[in-house]
């Protein structure tokens, strides 16, 4: 995080979102959204409405999305909010994007289980297709982070592309999957093992045995 760049605000920045408002369609999931809480409470719609602000740039941009400064100013005034509160909640989370990101976010997780499993691996594949950490692509297609745990320590080593995570990669599994995003298909998301379907143990069970075999009857016990 010390090595994060500082938040641009340029006229530039400005004149290209300083008029930033709800689509039609998202102006009434805004209201949806809002109608959950009660009066008074609506910092509680802060993380609904970012996300569904960057999601909005995104559709404009052919991005996976960010958040520049007129948009979190806009955000703030929905909500009768200080500007200050709602920037605290977009530089908090990194489901945020608070530069501009290519139309896939590649996010790495490095922590210490995905590392154990092969997350350099992965890493070593987005090189070989021209990504370095912190960086967009020249074609604007791939945006490459490192982040921490994001949850998927069973099924390690994992990335998050925009909104799906693909599991239990290695070098071959992790260029195929960037391969296709660039080809413009949609590889399938989750465990990335053949004959795995979530997080249940590779190779069957090892304990409790007995409560998943399909040939006993617990009956004979009570």
């Amino acid at each position: 995080m010390a090595d994060a760049n500082a938040i641009e605000d340029t006229p530039e920045l400005r004149a290209r979102w300083g008029n930033f408002a709800w689509t039609a369609e998202n102006a009434v999931k805004a209201a949806t959204i809002r109608a959950r809480y009660p009066e008074g409470r609506q910092m509680s719609c802060t993380i609904p409405y970012l996300d569904l602000a960057q999601r909005q740039v995104g559709a404009e941009t052919d991005t996976q999305g960010w958040l520049p400064i007129p948009v979190i100013e806009f955000v703030a005034r929905e909500l009768d909010l200080a500007v200050i509160r709602v920037l605290e909640v977009a530089t908090f989370y990194t489901m945020f994007n608070l530069h501009p990101v290519g139309k896939y976010h590649v996010q790495v997780c490095g922590t210490t289980p995905c590392w154990l499993r092969g997350s350099d691996e992965v890493f070593a594949a987005c090189k070989n297709r021209g990504m370095a950490k912190g960086k967009t692509t020249p074609d604007g297609l791939f945006t490459l982070t490192e982040v921490e745990c994001m949850g998927n320590c069973a099924s390690a080593p994992m990335v998050q592309i925009n909104d799906d995570n693909f599991e239990d990669l290695n070098y071959d599994r992790t260029v195929a999957i960037l391969d296709a995003l660039a080809q413009g298909k949609s590889p399938k998301a989750g465990t990335q093992e053949p004959g795995r379907h979530t997080v249940e143990p590779l190779g069957g069970p090892t304990t409790l045995t007995a409560m998943v075999s399909e040939n006993h009857d617990y009956r004979s016990e009570w």
